[in-house]
């Protein structure tokens, strides 16, 4: 049985989704601060945080930073819960750590679908290990079991989600994949208009695989349409030297 922890200071909203969280089959504690949230996090290892932003002592933003810095949590999917709807709140909460954001208010079934597309995706073994899928090209390799990137001959670990969304691009490797795909694919729930979610863990990737993050070569975006890997830039640009 998954184990959720829940960290909100609002008793009425807590319960409401402790309760329905243990009507779906789920084992739930609850923290009513970010201090105490973290002690427990540490000391229970949950399967799944749910994180409110606004704690007192100190804010969810800050919580999940130190989470994802402490080995023993930095793995454990987080979904942010939080009244905070502007689009720099979201990224901040991804620039965090956060996995997932959901907005109050919010509908229960909404909550359940976006926890169990978390567990699924952020399984031990990936969707990609799961698949005879492809896993390399060219210089690119991913380690699903240890959500890792084999590229250009370093090792680059991967979030969960980074991970899936680099094997989402890798098995349409050359080709435009739409916004709505990855949310759907990746994600697990049906796509919204908020795109900044995909915005977010793109620049993460870039970071991580780009010599320059700021002129991607190999994650591109086609504006109006969405995005694509290409891996034989180096490749060309040594052909074309060589001849």
């Amino acid at each position: 049985m998954p184990r959720i922890l829940v960290i909100d200071d609002d008793a009425a909203i807590a319960e409401i989704v402790c309760i329905n969280l243990e009507m779906a089959g789920y084992e739930v504690n609850q923290s009513p601060d970010g201090i105490q949230g973290q002690a427990m996090a540490i000391q229970i290892q949950p399967d799944l945080i749910v994180l409110d932003l606004m704690l007192p002592k100190v804010d969810g933003y800050t919580v999940c930073q130190r989470l994802r810095r402490d080995e023993r949590t930095s793995d454990i999917p987080i979904l942010m819960l939080t009244a905070l709807s502007q689009t720099q709140n979201k990224v901040e909460g991804f620039n965090a750590g956060a996995d997932d954001y959901l907005t109050k208010p919010f509908e229960i079934e909404e909550l359940l679908a976006r926890v169990r597309a978390l567990l699924r995706r952020t399984d031990r073994i990936p969707q990609a290990a799961k698949h005879s899928e492809i896993l390399n090209y060219g210089e690119l390799t991913l380690v699903p079991e240890r959500f890792e990137a084999i590229w250009r001959g370093a090792t680059i670990k991967l979030t969960h989600l980074e991970f899936e969304l680099l094997h989402c691009l890798l098995q349409r490797h050359g080709q435009t994949v739409s916004p709505s795909d990855i949310l759907r694919e990746v994600w697990g729930y049906d796509p919204d208009d908020d795109i900044e979610t995909i915005r977010v863990h793109i620049r993460h990737l870039r970071t991580k695989m780009e010599p320059d993050p700021r002129r991607p070569k190999y994650i591109k975006t086609i504006y109006g349409a969405g995005y694509c890997l290409e891996l034989q830039n180096d490749r060309e640009e040594e052909k074309s030297s060589v001849s």
